[in-house]
């Protein structure tokens, strides 16, 4: 199969395109990076430079293919600047005008939990928009989105926080079940998808562990010698103002707020409770934990 992922080679992609490699596929790689191209077909990938910015490019990249795999890079939250939900829903036209320009027919979208809710998941939104963009695209596409939970290396953010006050605080938390994901773990579902033979829509979620916010931190904690690490719930606000401090973006410290707080009442995951995978990823907190303590210490 002719199949052209998205995402460079970032914490999914690049997992991805091995897998695919390795099992014969006919991979095509975009990436923004020119200096990528030579790791790229080290892989045993083609490499389309360009920008998914550009429609006309990624219909010109997308022709031909069997599949395609979407997503929507990560952006710089510092960026005063940055609207992060028109940065959705440009990529979102993009990448459904090149599919239908390129006669795309199977595509596998990388989207998020709470990508059911309208409102009230902050900046989640930008993932509904994206699939609500690409479901109207005709029938004949058949879209697979992929629903992730929390990854794991978001506990990264928490690093600094933990060396400076010696536990995690956020609007939510302690008692509250997290659905945790590694990014190796969607990488196989992803995969799988792109190359079974399907021909209805359907949404699917993928999670690794299911963790109360209290079991989480005693099982980083452990990693990096603070074995009573606590998670402690604190007002929205001022996690918000905290965030804000340290030069986020305004209006997306706001949403990961609203995002955090349809996590603590339920709204964000309560489709995903509904539906949840009949099988959970191999890798669990235990097993990113090393990698959590290596990068605690190096900072």
């Amino acid at each position: 199969m002719k199949i052209v992922v998205t995402g460079s080679l970032g914490h999914i992609s690049k997992p991805l395109v091995m897998e695919l490699s390795k099992n014969g596929q006919d991979v095509t790689v975009i990436s923004s990076d020119p200096s990528k191209q030579p790791y790229i077909e080290s892989l045993g990938a083609k490499a389309a430079i360009g920008s998914v910015r550009d429609a006309g490019f990624l219909e010109t990249a997308f022709s031909g293919a069997d599949a395609v795999y979407t997503m929507v890079p990560p952006n710089n939250y510092m960026d005063q600047s940055l609207d992060l939900l028109a940065y959705y829903m440009e990529l979102g036209r993009n990448y459904a005008r090149a599919i239908a320009g390129a006669g795309v027919k199977r595509v596998v979208n990388l989207s998020s939990i709470g990508a059911h809710l309208e409102s009230g998941s902050g900046i989640i939104e930008g993932a509904h928009n994206v699939e609500k963009l690409l479901n109207q695209l005709p029938m004949d596409v058949v879209i697979t989105h992929l629903r992730p939970t929390s990854f794991y290396y978001n506990l990264y953010g928490y690093v600094p926080m933990i060396k400076k006050t010696g536990m995690i605080m956020a609007n939510y938390g302690e008692e509250d079940v997290i659905p945790w994901v590694a990014p190796q773990d969607i990488a196989l579902v992803v995969a799988e998808e792109l190359v079974k033979k399907v021909s209805t829509r359907s949404v699917r979620y993928i999670a690794s562990e299911e963790l109360t916010g209290h079991a989480s931190a005693r099982i980083i904690g452990e990693s990096i010698g603070i074995p009573g690490l606590q998670w402690k719930i604190i007002p929205g606000k001022q996690y918000a103002d905290g965030l804000k401090a340290a030069g986020m973006n305004p209006q997306i410290a706001d949403g990961l707020i609203e995002m955090y707080d349809a996590l603590h009442t339920g709204s964000l995951s309560e489709d995903y409770f509904r539906n949840r995978p009949a099988v959970m990823g191999k890798i669990k907190l235990r097993d990113f934990a090393p990698e959590f303590a290596a990068t605690f210490g190096n900072q």
